[in-house]
């Protein structure tokens, strides 16, 4: 199993999350088994987006998808504070 970790800021929550929710086909076809989101208790347009996979080369493809970006863009999120880790179970 792998899990990638995805931290970022966003314009505004509301209209990152209805774009979120409307990728949901695109997460299950990349692989995407579990999912989790986090606001910062600080600032809530900050994000800590989890994503798990059966392997780290699924997660590693679904982050190169050309539509997985476009979604990212449209969502409002800031490409300048994207983070994105890959972690393996161990």
């Amino acid at each position: 199993m792998a899990t990638a970790f995805v931290h970022h800021k966003v314009r505004d929550y509301g209209p990152w999350r209805e774009v979120y929710d409307s990728v949901a086909d695109l997460q299950r076809q990349g692989g995407v088994t579990e999912k989790a989101v986090y606001r910062s208790e600080d600032d809530p347009n900050t994000l800590l987006v989890m994503h798990r996979f059966s392997s780290v080369d699924q997660a590693h493809a679904f982050f190169d998808d050309p539509a997985l970006r476009d979604a990212m863009e449209r969502a409002g999120v800031d490409s300048a504070t994207l983070r994105v880790e890959f972690y393996e179970d161990a």
